[in-house]
């Protein structure tokens, strides 16, 4: 009898196991980041020159938020927030570079002893936040850096399990080394890393971050010579050529994941580190787009393919670099990490409950590499198709409250801050709320 009910209990346990669902495959992420772009400057953004056609063919497979944004348009301070999911004032990394030393030229400081201590004081700063690689290890993902980076050593600083950057000052590290070879010379380290994955069967990360379409804006004769008559101004051709140049960057990778067979499991996320205007004039960018508080370096199309999992199309709701991380680690199904403020951007209801967002700018040079507010220049909210842009007056001399309609003004011409008082009072207390330096 006891022989015949320990066989049956046997039975009954094996028939619960089969019934219970297969563990699900942790999902890839490969994170692409664009460097000196135009939020307009796309395709599948409705520009009448620029060709994108891969990403395109992404977006149309992709959750496209139009209206998204980086809370800050200087490149470090941005790249930090997405591998944080915090904001700059958070993280640390508000300016791009140390304060230049009193009687220095900034080329003179690159090779200032005291000038490249507080840049690795600045790295080591960083080096305690934690990072998506650092939180993905723990879920069993090795990761991989290719592309700019400011933090140092990609791994040691990072978390990456592999990476390009070494970030040895003694070798001339700033913002990448190594790192920014990818893309213009080639892909051949990300396709490494990927095989390698595959053969150790190991769920994985990319930051895929190449400085392009950045200045030096060199693009190949073929694609300049696609736009050199489509403009009167020789340097916003070769720009256009670049973001064409990068798209098939683009293309590269994803057709990569596509003939591995790596693609159905793979979360592929696309945005920009800040906006763009090319200046017609010279080979600079124009006011009112990188490092300023308006909408011309702020904007930036973010797009979220997932197959089978996220439905592609078009959402009209406001998204942030800020999501980044926590949408990721939701995904994998893991937790966000303490400070993490962004919502899951794969959440439906918390897309479409989301009030405001928050942002700041700040100094290229820092004042205090320690003191946020030392290198404050701006905070802005934006709350719908209102947006107030509140300068700091230790470092904005005479700067007056910014009211916008981005729907009704989407240059930001109009400064309506005196016809509505009583917005501005209400999305200043909303900022004070968030963030009072």
């Amino acid at each position: 009898m006891c022989i015949i009910m320990l066989r049956l209990f046997a039975s009954f346990v094996l028939a619960l196991v089969f019934a219970l669902p297969a563990q699900a495959v942790p999902p890839n992420v490969v994170l692409i980041v664009g460097d000196d772009q135009g939020a307009g400057d796309y395709g599948f953004m409705g520009h009448e020159h620029i060709k994108t056609p891969h990403l395109d063919k992404l977006a149309r497979e992709s959750l496209v938020f139009k209206r998204g944004y980086v809370p800050t348009s200087l490149c470090r301070a941005s790249l930090a927030t997405m591998v944080t999911g915090l904001y700059p004032h958070q993280h640390l990394m508000t300016s791009n570079d140390p304060p230049i030393p009193k009687g220095l030229t900034n080329a003179q400081a690159q090779k200032d002893v005291g000038f490249l201590k507080q840049r690795q004081e600045m790295i080591a700063l960083f080096e305690k936040a934690a990072t998506l690689p650092k939180l993905l290890e723990k879920e069993g993902y090795v990761s991989f850096q290719a592309g700019k980076w400011w933090e140092g050593n990609a791994c040691r600083c990072g978390g990456f399990t592999e990476g390009m950057t070494h970030g040895d000052p003694a070798k001339g590290a700033r913002h990448g080394d190594e790192g920014l070879k990818i893309g213009r010379e080639g892909l051949q380290p990300v396709f490494d890393f990927l095989d390698k994955a595959q053969k150790d069967k190991k769920p994985f990360f990319v930051w895929y971050a190449p400085m392009m379409p950045h200045l030096p804006h060199n693009p190949p004769d073929r694609l300049f010579n696609k736009y050199k008559d489509k403009t009167k101004s020789e340097f916003v051709a070769k720009y256009w050529a670049m973001c064409e140049w990068f798209d098939e960057t683009i293309g590269d990778v994803l057709a990569k994941l596509e003939k591995s067979g790596q693609s159905e499991n793979t979360i592929v996320i696309y945005l920009h580190d800040n906006g763009w205007i090319q200046d017609e004039t010279s080979a600079n960018f124009a006011p009112k787009s990188k490092r300023s508080p308006y909408d011309g370096g702020l904007r930036t199309p973010i797009l979220v393919k997932w197959p089978g999992h996220v439905k592609s199309g078009e959402s009209d709701r406001l998204a942030s670099s800020i999501d980044l991380a926590p949408t990721i680690l939701r995904a994998v199904g893991a937790k966000p990490s303490k400070g993490m403020t962004g919502i899951d951007l794969l959440d439906a209801h918390w897309v479409a409950s989301r009030g405001e967002l928050f942002g700041e700018t700040f100094e290229h040079n820092a004042v205090d590499i320690t003191k946020p507010a030392a290198n404050l220049q701006y905070r802005w909210v934006l709350d719908g198709n209102w947006k107030l842009i509140l300068p700091h007056e230790p470092n904005v001399k005479d700067g007056q409250p910014e009211l916008y309609d981005v729907a009704k003004d989407p240059t930001e011409k109009d400064n309506v801050a005196a016809k509505h008082p009583d917005k501005v009072r209400e999305l200043t207390k909303r900022l004070d709320a968030w963030w009072k330096p």
